[in-house]
C-alpha cells in the first residue's frame, strides 16, 4: 500500500445571529477546523483532523507535506512522523506545522489500524472496552449566573456526569457562578474549572477555598502558558487538594516535558489534532505515567479529533476522560454518519477498524470553505479587524 494523495478540507460553521457565546476574548460567532484525508493506491482512506489556522494548514499540506508523502508506505507511521517533523523543524516544532503533522499522523494511524482490522485503541495496546468517560464542555460567560444553572441542568438531563465551566471574569462573578453551577448539578458530578489563563496568582490563591468547597475536580489553565512560575507556586499552595491541568497550548513530547520535568500540573491535556497527532499524544501519555500524572485530552474542534482522543484515552490506564463541546457546534454533533452516543454518562467507543467512523459527506460539503478563512471570532483564533475583543483585567 502506498500513499496516492494527501487532502486538506477546511470547514467553517457560523452560529446564527445572536447564538454565539461570550468568553474572555470577545464573542465567538463561528467555528473552524480542517479535515485531513490520506488516499492510498488500494482505495483505503485515512482520516485525520487539524485545529490551527486553516489557510496555513492547507498551505503546509499542499505546499510541502503532499509532495513529501506521495509514494510512501502509510503503515510506517513513526518513520513518517520523524520525516515530517525533521523537515519542518526550522519553522515548526510548535504551532501550525506540528499540528498539521498531527492531522496527518491521525490519518496514518487510522490506516494502520484499518489494515490490522482492529479499532485504534486496541492497536495502541488498550484492553477491550466499550466506552470512555466524557464531560460536557460549555458554560461560557453569561450576563446572569442563573442562566448558568439552567444550562448546567440541561447537561445533566442529557446524561453527562461531569462538565466544565469558564471562569476568570471577576471575583464576584466567579464566586457566584461556581456556587450556582454546583447547586444545579449536585454534589456527585464532576465539575471542572477553566480559568481562561486570566487569573493573577493572588486571585487564584484567594479563590482556592471556594474551589475546595465546591469540590472542583481540576482547575485548568489558570495562567498563561508563558507563566510557568505561577503554576509552580499555585500547585505548591494547593498541596494536591485541587489538581491543576494544562496542555492545549503545548506541542510535541518536548513541550509537555517542560510541564512535567518539575511538574507544574497534575493532569496533562494533549490534543491529538494540536500537539502532533496520536504519536505525540501516546508519547506524552507515557511520559506522564513515568511522572505519576494523569491524562485528559483537550478537544474543541470536531468529531474526528474527539474520536482520536477517545482512542488515546482508551489505550492508557491513567487516561481520565475526554472533552465534548456542547455549544451547538455541528462539526462535533453532525459531522459523522453515526453520531457519538452517551451511554451511562460515557461516550460509546467506536469498535470498527481504525477510528471506526465515517464522515457525513453532505455535512462536509455544507461547511467546506471555498476560499480563505472569513473574518470572525472562532473562540481560539480571530481573523479580521475588531474580532479580537478581550475582556479587561481580572477584577478582584
Amino acid at each position: 500500500m502506498r500513499i496516492r494523495d494527501v487532502e486538506a478540507v477546511n470547514l467553517r460553521f457560523a452560529y446564527p445571529a445572536g447564538a454565539g457565546f461570550q468568553f474572555a476574548s470577545g464573542t465567538c460567532n463561528a467555528r473552524v477546523t480542517t479535515l485531513i484525508r490520506i488516499h492510498t493506491d488500494t482505495g483505503a482512506v485515512g482520516l485525520g483532523s487539524v485545529y490551527s489556522h486553516p489557510d496555513v494548514v492547507r498551505l503546509l499540506v499542499e505546499g510541502q507535506f503532499r509532495e513529501l508523502l506521495v509514494g510512501e508506505d502509510p503503515l510506517e507511521v513513526e518513520r513518517i512522523w520523524a520525516l515530517c517533523y525533521g523537515i519542518t523543524r526550522w519553522y515548526g516544532r510548535k504551532g501550525a506545522a506540528v499540528s498539521t503533522l498531527g492531522g496527518i499522523d491521525i490519518a496514518l494511524w487510522d490506516l494502520r489500524a484499518k489494515a490490522a482490522g482492529l479499532p485504534l485503541y486496541r492497536v495502541l495496546g488498550g484492553a477491550v472496552r466499550r466506552s470512555v468517560p466524557v464531560y460536557a464542555s460549555a458554560l461560557l460567560w453569561k450576563p446572569d449566573t442563573a442562566a448558568l444553572g439552567e444550562e448546567a441542568r440541561r447537561h445533566v438531563a442529557r446524561g453527562f456526569l461531569g462538565m466544565k465551566m469558564r471562569l476568570g471574569r471577576s471575583y464576584a462573578y466567579d464566586s457566584e457562578a461556581l456556587r450556582v453551577v454546583r447547586e444545579a448539578i449536585g454534589p456527585e458530578r464532576r465539575l471542572m474549572i477553566e480559568g481562561n489563563a486570566r487569573y493573577p496568582l493572588a486571585q487564584a490563591v484567594r479563590l482556592a477555598p471556594e474551589f475546595r468547597a465546591a469540590g472542583v475536580f481540576w482547575l485548568e489553565e489558570p495562567f498563561l502558558p508563558e507563566n510557568p512560575e505561577d503554576f509552580r507556586r499555585l500547585r505548591a499552595h494547593l498541596g494536591g487538594a485541587i489538581p491543576l491541568a494544562a496542555g492545549e497550548n503545548e506541542f510535541g513530547e518536548q513541550g509537555f516535558a517542560e510541564l512535567m520535568a518539575d511538574p507544574l500540573v497534575d493532569i496533562v491535556q494533549p490534543d491529538a489534532c494540536r500537539c502532533g497527532g496520536v504519536t505525540a499524544s501516546v508519547r506524552v501519555a507515557a511520559r506522564a505515567a513515568r511522572h505519576g500524572l494523569r491524562v485528559a485530552p483537550h478537544t474543541w474542534s470536531d468529531a474526528v479529533a474527539l474520536v482520536a482522543n477517545m482512542h488515546v484515552v482508551a489505550s492508557q490506564p491513567h487516561g481520565i476522560t475526554v472533552e465534548m463541546d456542547q455549544t451547538g457546534n455541528p462539526l462535533i454533533e453532525g459531522l459523522l454518519r453515526e453520531n457519538l452516543r452517551l451511554v451511562d454518562g460515557e461516550l460509546a467507543l467506536p469498535q470498527g477498524p481504525g477510528l471506526g467512523i465515517e464522515l457525513d459527506e453532505a455535512v462536509v460539503e455544507r461547511y467546506a470553505m471555498k476560499g480563505p478563512v472569513a473574518a470572525g471570532n472562532y473562540s481560539d483564533m480571530m481573523f479580521g479587524r475588531g474580532e479580537y475583543a478581550p475582556a479587561g483585567e481580572y477584577e478582584g
